[in-house]
């Protein structure tokens, strides 16, 4: 807060000073009046089209005000120029500091405490999830006492001083290093470096997942360093595993082969077209000191043309096919022939998990790829599982785009 000396009164006997608290004005965008309806339902984002005046020294991760066509309030967000133009933080009147992001943080990591997540068995977990925890643009992840923060939008990384501190008061003696690791993820127009914000330990670190070592590499693995979106779908494995033979495709660093090896499976196959994703596979097959397991590097759409043996089980996981919506129908003929060649090759009686986890594919429109695969196979097919992200990947009952990972158990006669 600023004073200014303004004026001077002088009356015959008593000089009077007036002092005026001048508050700084707060940066704001107004909407078109057809564009508010989102908005009204609690919708998180504002895209560029919407806006129809703005403050005229609006810079990329300013903290703004979102006004309606009368100039009512309506949420405060982070501004980016670009198509989803303001991410909502909040629909009242309060300053996005550090009580804010205190008690939203707070929120999230009680959440994940109430879901039994923090156990001797599992340390591995989402404690933040944009829209679902309501701070858009913000992922944190969790690996054994290491926080790694993820932002996905200029106002957050702007904001990472606040979430560091968040996260140590949320956490306290349950964390003792925070990561973060924002250059693929942020405007080219800053210069983000991927560092320790606070505290520091060696990688890879060891981390469990239901009873499972993995070696965590937030410096050099891809995203955070794991997928923890499909930790209870690598448990759900576990239960189908045991005898079997089980081919892993997109393996990566081998999740689902090191729950099914767990859980009893006879031979586990890991597949991956890159050598490096393999060794990381090896390394934690290793760390465990299973056996029964062979790794292959090779591209996983050919390999599944003509399989050198018969599995009970085959997993498809890959990664998504199209990020944007003008990619959809090249991505929904990639996951047609991925799948149909899957069930074409698969032993009679086996499973097939299969995912994707393109959010332009919804769940409607990925299940009938799927029924038109095995259509075109003519092999008798049931779905047994619907299959999703987990609890600490939360969606905003408000922002239905926030459910992204789908997925299905099918039973191939």
């Amino acid at each position: 807060m600023i004073l200014f000396l303004i004026n001077y009164l002088f009356n015959c006997t008593i000089g009077i000073v007036i002092f005026v608290e001048i508050l700084p004005v707060k940066k704001q965008v107004q909407l078109y009046k057809n564009k508010l309806e989102s908005l009204q339902r609690k919708h998180p984002w504002v895209f560029s089209g919407a806006i129809d005046l703005a403050s005229e020294d609006l810079k990329d991760g300013d903290v703004v005000e979102v006004l309606d066509y009368k100039s009512n309030f309506i949420a405060v967000g982070h501004f980016q120029n670009a198509t989803i133009a303001v991410r909502i933080l909040s629909f009242e009147r309060e300053e996005i500091n550090q009580q804010f992001f205190d008690k939203k943080i707070k929120n999230a990591v009680e959440l994940r405490r109430k879901l039994n997540l923090f156990r001797a068995d599992n340390n591995t977990v989402r404690l933040v999830h944009g829209e679902g925890d309501g701070l858009p643009g913000l992922i944190v992840d969790y690996y054994n006492k290491v926080a790694v923060i993820q932002c996905h939008s200029l106002g957050m990384y702007n904001s990472v001083e606040l979430i560091v501190e968040g996260l140590k008061n949320a956490l306290k003696e349950d964390v003792v290093a925070i990561y973060n690791k924002s250059s693929d993820t942020v405007s080219s127009k800053v210069n983000a470096n991927d560092q320790y914000v606070w505290g520091s330990v060696e990688t890879p670190h060891v981390a469990l997942e239901n009873g499972v070592k993995f070696n965590i590499d937030w410096v050099n693995g891809q995203k955070t360093g794991f997928f923890i979106d499909q930790r209870e779908n690598r448990a759900l494995l576990g239960k189908y595993a045991n005898g079997k033979t089980i081919l892993n495709t997109f393996c990566y660093s081998g999740g689902f082969s090191l729950l099914a090896l767990k859980n009893g499976a006879e031979l586990v196959h890991s597949l991956d077209s890159s050598a490096k994703a393999i060794q990381l596979t090896d390394d934690n097959i290793a760390l465990n000191q299973f056996e029964n397991h062979q790794s292959i590097v090779a591209d996983a759409v050919d390999y599944l043309k003509e399989l050198p043996e018969q599995y009970d089980i085959i997993v498809l996981d890959p990664p998504a096919f199209a990020k944007h919506r003008d990619k959809r129908h090249k991505a929904v003929q990639g996951y047609k022939r991925l799948n149909a060649n899957a069930i074409r090759q698969i032993k009679p009686g086996g499973i097939l998990f299969t995912f994707s986890c393109s959010q332009v594919i919804d769940k409607q429109l990925f299940t009938n790829t799927i029924i038109a695969a095995a259509i075109e196979v003519g092999r008798s097919v049931r779905i047994i599982e619907q299959l999703h992200q987990p609890a600490d990947h939360p969606i905003s009952a408000y922002h239905p785009e926030g459910e992204y990972l789908k997925g299905l158990v099918l039973a191939i006669d």
